[in-house]
C-alpha cells in the first residue's frame, strides 16, 4: 500500500503550475475547486480503463480531489482510482470514499440481520471497520483522506431518530479510532436528501446535531470535517433551506463538497441563454454549470463525474477563469 503522508494535499507539483484561483484552502489542505467523481458506468474492464485515463488526465491537469464509494460500480471505481494513483506522488492527491450500502462481494460474513437497516444499509462499527479496510485495499492506500458515511439518512425511513443518533454516535467512535490508527484522515457524511430536505422532514439530517455528537465523542478536536451533498443550478436547497447549512458548516470548520454539479449530464447542455451572460468567459454549458457550483460561497469543491478523458479536457476549461465574485454570483438569481 502507498503510505500516508505529512505534506498537505495539493502542495506537491501543483502550486507553481496552475492558477491559484483553481484551488481553495481548508485546514492544512489545498484542494482543487473541480473534483472527479466515479459514480456512473459499467463494472467492466473497458470502463475501468476509461476511468484510469480520465483520472490521469485530470490529475495532470491540476485536479487533486478524487471521489468514490465502495459500492460504485461494485468496487471497480475504487480499484480504478487505485490503479491511476500508482502514476503519481501520494501527497498530490486527496482521496475520498464512502460506505453504508451493502455491496456484492463486500458484505462481511459476520454481519447479522440486526446490523442491517432496510435490507440494504449498515453503520455498525464492525461493518464500517471492515469496509474501510476493503476500501484501503481497493485504493492501494494506507490512509484514506476522507471516509464518508454514505447516505446515512436512508436509515431514518426505518428507525426512530433516537436510535439513529445512537448509531451515529457508535459510528463516530469507530471512525475516530480509525483516524488514530492512521486508516483515515477525516470522516463525514455524503448524502443525497439529508441536507436538502426541510429540517422537519423525516429523513432530514441536522448538521448541528451531528457536530454535537462528534464533539461529545472527541471534543473540539474531532475529525468530522467534511460533508457532501448535491448542489447545482437545479438543486440549490443548501442555499435556501436547511437552516443556513453552508454558514453552519463554515462556522464549524467543516468543508462542503458539492456532488452532481452537472446533475449526471443534464446540465451539460441547453441551459438558458441568459446564463452565458451571467457566467461569462466560458465556452460550454457544462463549464458554466461547474462555474456556478464552484463559485458558491461555502463550497470547497464541485464534483463532476468524468469517465472519459475528453470530458476532463472540456471541464478543465473552468481552470482559466476565476470563480465568480459574490456580486456576480448573486446576480444569477436576479431576473435578467
Amino acid at each position: 500500500m502507498t503510505p500516508g503522508y505529512a505534506t498537505p494535499a495539493g502542495t506537491a507539483g501543483f502550486a507553481d503550475r496552475f492558477p491559484a484561483h483553481f484551488y481553495r484552502t481548508f485546514d492544512d489542505l489545498t484542494l482543487s475547486t473541480l473534483g472527479l467523481g466515479t459514480y456512473l458506468g459499467n463494472a467492466d474492464e473497458a470502463t475501468d480503463r476509461a476511468y484510469e485515463q480520465a483520472i490521469e488526465a485530470a490529475v495532470r491537469g491540476g485536479v487533486n480531489l478524487l471521489d468514490a464509494a465502495i459500492n460504485y460500480r461494485n468496487q471497480h471505481s475504487e480499484r480504478s482510482i487505485g490503479a491511476a494513483l500508482a502514476l503519481f506522488q501520494r501527497e498530490q492527491i486527496f482521496v475520498c470514499t464512502k460506505a453504508g450500502f451493502l455491496t456484492p462481494d463486500a458484505v462481511p460474513s459476520f454481519l447479522k440481520p440486526a446490523d442491517i437497516v432496510g435490507g440494504m444499509h449498515s453503520m455498525t462499527p464492525e461493518f464500517l471497520a471492515d469496509q474501510i479496510d476493503r476500501s484501503r485495499a481497493n485504493l492501494g492506500l494506507e490512509t484514506i483522506d476522507v471516509f464518508y458515511l454514505h447516505n446515512p439518512e436512508t436509515q431514518l425511513g426505518f428507525v426512530p431518530r433516537s436510535e439513529f443518533d445512537a448509531s451515529i454516535r457508535r459510528a463516530f467512535v469507530e471512525l475516530e479510532a480509525s483516524v488514530t490508527a492512521g486508516k483515515i484522515r477525516y470522516y463525514g457524511t455524503a448524502t443525497w436528501n439529508g441536507y436538502r430536505v426541510k429540517p422537519d422532514a423525516a429523513d432530514a439530517l441536522h448538521l448541528t446535531r451531528l457536530i454535537e455528537i462528534a464533539r461529545d465523542v472527541a471534543g473540539d478536536s474531532h475529525h468530522f470535517r467534511f460533508i457532501q451533498l448535491p448542489f447545482n443550478l437545479g438543486m440549490v436547497e443548501a442555499l435556501v433551506q436547511g437552516g443556513g447549512l453552508l454558514e453552519t458548516a463554515e462556522r464549524a470548520g467543516i468543508s462542503v463538497i458539492a456532488s452532481a454539479s452537472l446533475l449526471q449530464g443534464r446540465l451539460a447542455s441547453n441551459l438558458p441563454e441568459v446564463l452565458a451572460e451571467k457566467i461569462p468567459s466560458l465556452a460550454t454549458d457544462a463549464q458554466r454549470a461547474i462555474q456556478f457550483t464552484r463559485s458558491t460561497p461555502g463550497i470547497t469543491t464541485a464534483l463532476v463525474g468524468m469517465s472519459k478523458a475528453v470530458h476532463v479536457a472540456e471541464n478543465l476549461g473552468v481552470q482559466a477563469v476565476a470563480p465568480l465574485a459574490r456580486e456576480a454570483y448573486d446576480a444569477i438569481f436576479q431576473p435578467a
